[in-house]
């Protein structure tokens, strides 16, 4: 039971999808930091923008990386990037949520607590997107077109 378990939770795709998961972070806490720096974009806005960057890159991650999509036809792409973006918008719309909600309700406690408040959306984000992405975006049925 143990063995299964393991290999359920400890294989490619779900190690991929960490690492990269850890990359996309990056992306949005780095361009969140860009937009933010010298407090002449308001938090809303920094973190609408570092969550558009996140999603491209994500995209691109997650289809060619962690789950090995290479079908690039033009009518599958549009089908699935619909799909991403839009399972992304709903768990981009709660994460915009919670990071305004917690930032306004912890009052003015500096950078450092918005990064905080950044650091727990996005583990809400991360499980979120894996499910999203690994049930409905690119779920393996057999006799796909891939």
């Amino acid at each position: 039971m143990l063995q299964k378990l393991k290999e359920k939770c400890f294989n490619y795709e779900t190690i991929s999808y960490i690492i990269c998961g850890v990359l996309t972070t990056a992306v949005d806490f780095i361009s969140y930091t860009i937009f933010r720096k010298g407090d002449v974009i308001s938090v809303e806005l920094a973190q609408g923008l570092s969550w558009v960057v996140a999603v491209l890159f994500a995209y691109v991650v997650n289809k060619l990386i962690v789950f090995r999509n290479f079908n690039l036809r033009p009518r599958y792409l549009a089908k699935e990037i619909s799909a991403f973006v839009a399972a992304r918008a709903f768990s981009g719309v709660l994460t915009w949520v919670m990071m305004v909600g917690m930032v306004r309700l912890g009052g003015d406690r500096g950078f450092l607590y918005e990064m905080f408040c950044k650091a727990v959306v996005s583990a809400v984000n991360l499980v979120l997107n894996y499910i999203f992405s690994k049930l409905w975006i690119f779920k393996k049925t057999t006799g796909e077109e891939r």
